[in-house]
């Protein structure tokens, strides 16, 4: 294992960009200088996330998520 999460990551098992393995390392993501603990989804080369938006939910059951362009760094959380 790499010590750099990959380009983009979901945290919804029905992506295609879901990986278990990763999530289980505790990924956190810094977008434009804020750490977010509502992240579903992140691209670092294109520079965009897509954050939950409270506990809606659409009509297929899956959380409402609201899409933002910045920087995003995501990083590995140290183990405390």
């Amino acid at each position: 294992m790499t010590d750099t999460p990959p380009d983009r990551l979901s945290t919804n098992p029905k992506s295609p960009f879901y990986d278990a393995d990763i999530l289980a390392r505790n990924v956190g993501v810094r977008f434009k200088g804020v750490d977010k603990t509502n992240v579903d989804e992140y691209c670092v080369s294109e520079g965009w996330v897509r954050l939950t938006v409270g506990n809606s939910r659409d009509r297929k059951g899956d959380p409402l998520t609201v899409k933002l362009q910045g920087t995003v760094e995501p990083y590995y959380r140290q183990a405390e």
